[in-house]
């Protein structure tokens, strides 16, 4: 459905309302969790998982399909988003859960630390180890490395593809695919952005430009930093090595744009990459319940974009 002038007049109110990510963050994080997090655990096939990075573990939990196969399942290796700021595995478990169940895979989500706490790169070296011991160990979850995908959303979709970027660069291990949802690839989301998406979607459609701002402020407080690559991956300059990617946007999107350009440099470093913009749709619309259309057309994508059970082979 369209966004009407009602809607969008709705959705401008709560635009304005917004609290400060700055002064509030703690606050946002707790309610996001109340208003998220799964209320019946028994009702999740899932079980829980930690990864050394140095001394700090990792939590990641692993959700698993109703469904019974002899095929391997694939496994989608997924990082949150939330601005690098807020989010955990308890606020995204219904996300997980109907994506392991709609897509019939195995979702691993990794709950990296946030920031301002722990500003860049600390969320990312979180993910970048969660996505190397599942890469060297993949029969943990009755798989083979060529099984696995690394996917996120919004700030995950950045850690998604900084991860990637940065298993090139250190000789590690890189995934066969990656999806990336929304995702925040550039450095500047200001008055000055050369994006059109920002200045036409930055008010208005609930993810504002200035709350982007906010929270980049808090994830990367030097401001040299965000220029690195791991930081906005549309500034690397090799995209070559990078995953058959997946790349999906939102019509009405701040992000919208950016997300696009990575896609397009992708293909022009000869990485073979899909690209569908979502219509009709906000930022944030992959946390919505699967009732919504756009929820079940972003799975498909993905279930479209994995391989087919008969090339998994047997999970023996």
């Amino acid at each position: 459905m369209a966004i009407n002038k009602y809607m969008r007049a709705a959705l401008r109110a709560l635009s304005y309302a917004e609290p400060d990510v700055k002064k509030n963050y703690r606050l946002l994080r707790t309610a996001e969790t109340a208003a998220k997090a799964p209320k019946l655990r028994s009702l999740y096939r899932t079980w829980e998982h930690r990864v050394l990075n140095g001394t700090h573990e990792v939590p990641v939990r692993i959700f698993l399909p109703g469904q019974e196969t002899n095929h391997r399942l694939p496994v989608l290796l997924f990082f949150h988003g939330g601005g690098w700021v807020t989010g955990n595995i308890e606020s995204y478990s219904p996300v997980c859960r109907a994506l392991a169940q709609a897509v019939g895979c195995v979702v691993a989500s990794v709950d990296y630390r946030l920031a301002p706490e722990y500003p860049f790169p600390t969320g990312l070296e979180d993910c970048y180890c969660a996505m190397q011991e599942l890469l060297k160990n993949p029969w943990l979850l009755r798989a083979r490395r060529e099984d696995v995908t690394v996917i996120g959303d919004s700030a995950g979709g950045n850690l998604a593809a900084a991860a990637s970027l940065m298993a090139f660069a250190r000789g590690g291990l890189i995934p066969e695919r990656q999806i990336l949802i929304y995702p925040a690839t550039a450095d500047d989301h200001s008055e000055n952005s050369p994006f059109p998406s920002v200045h036409e979607n930055g008010e208005g459609y609930l993810l504002t430009s200035k709350r982007v701002c906010d929270y980049m402020d808090l994830y990367l407080p030097d401001g040299e930093s965000r220029r690195d690559p791991y930081a906005a991956p549309l500034n690397a300059p090799d995209l070559s090595k990078q995953p058959r990617t997946l790349v999906i946007t939102a019509e009405y999107d701040p992000l919208r744009d950016e997300g696009e350009a990575y896609a397009r440099r992708l293909r022009e470093a000869g990485v073979p990459t899909q690209l569908y913009r979502m219509p009709d749709a906000l930022h944030g619309f992959f946390s919505l319940p699967t009732r919504f259309s756009q929820v079940r057309r972003a799975h498909r994508l993905i279930r479209g974009f994995l391989p087919p059970a008969d090339e998994r082979g047997d999970a023996r």
